[in-house]
């Protein structure tokens, strides 16, 4: 079978640290992204072309008929301000044009679209992520808090399902390894949730116009989802089901 074309736009970093010894101090700089992670679980049913979130403002599919070369786009833990704030806007005042509308007019004509959870998607830590109230929830099947919506959970969230119970559940454990955290998120009238956490959803699906979508509470790597829930069958086969199924291939 012809594998699943994905635009996946975030998941990347940058840091700084400030070692202090003694008396000293020095800083160092890097850069760090899951990708390899996710295209990994991903590899034998999806390709992967993915936008790091430094890169989005100029390399993101500008119209609707771009990102039509793609049949899922994926954004992961990256805000809306990457959006909504490209470089000759912010710095200099000229219109560019607007990457959610793209998203929402891509989705609308028969495309699939997904949000993945993090610390800055739905609304995230301290509310950076500002998704809430953008055209990207008018697409979604689940709205939004106002303010941080993180429910972390160092213990571990255990997913319990009935692989019976949804086609998207096929071929899965009944119980899951952990996951350590996601975004707390409110379901749309209209809205499916096929998995759940002590009545959070985790996974919530609908459509937009003619395409499907897609909300996973949860992150794809780490920190809350585990290397050993990354590497585990369980999830390969999820993700198996979540893209077959926002693409039309089930």
């Amino acid at each position: 079978m012809e594998k699943i074309k994905v635009l996946f736009a975030g998941e990347s970093w940058f840091f700084t640290t400030t070692e202090t010894k003694g008396f000293d101090q020095f800083t160092i700089g890097g850069y760090e992204t899951e990708i390899g992670r996710v295209r990994d679980y991903m590899k034998d049913y999806a390709d992967i072309t993915h936008i790091p979130a430094h890169l989005v403002c100029q390399d993101f599919p500008k119209t609707a008929k771009a990102l039509s070369e793609y049949d899922v786009v994926l954004i992961s833990d990256v805000g809306a301000n990457t959006f909504l704030l490209h470089p000759d806007t912010f710095f200099r005042s000229q219109t560019t044009p607007d990457l959610m509308k793209a998203i929402a007019e891509y989705t609308a004509a028969g495309g699939a679209f997904g949000m993945i959870g993090g610390y800055m998607t739905f609304m995230g830590i301290e509310g950076k992520g500002r998704w809430r109230g953008t055209v990207i929830e008018e697409i979604l099947p689940v709205t939004m808090m106002d303010g941080d919506d993180r429910s972390e959970c160092p213990a571990g969230v255990v997913i319990q399902i009935d692989p019976a119970s949804h086609p998207l559940l096929s071929g899965l454990p009944k119980q899951w390894s952990p996951l350590l955290g996601y975004n707390r998120l409110n379901a749309k009238e209209g809205a499916e949730i096929v998995v759940s956490y002590k009545n959070d959803p985790i996974l919530t699906i609908g459509t937009y116009g003619e395409g499907r979508t897609f909300a996973w509470a949860s992150d794809c790597a780490p920190h809350w989802m585990p290397g050993e829930f990354c590497d585990s069958p369980c999830n390969k086969r999820l993700w198996k089901n979540i893209l077959s199924w926002a693409c039309g291939r089930m």
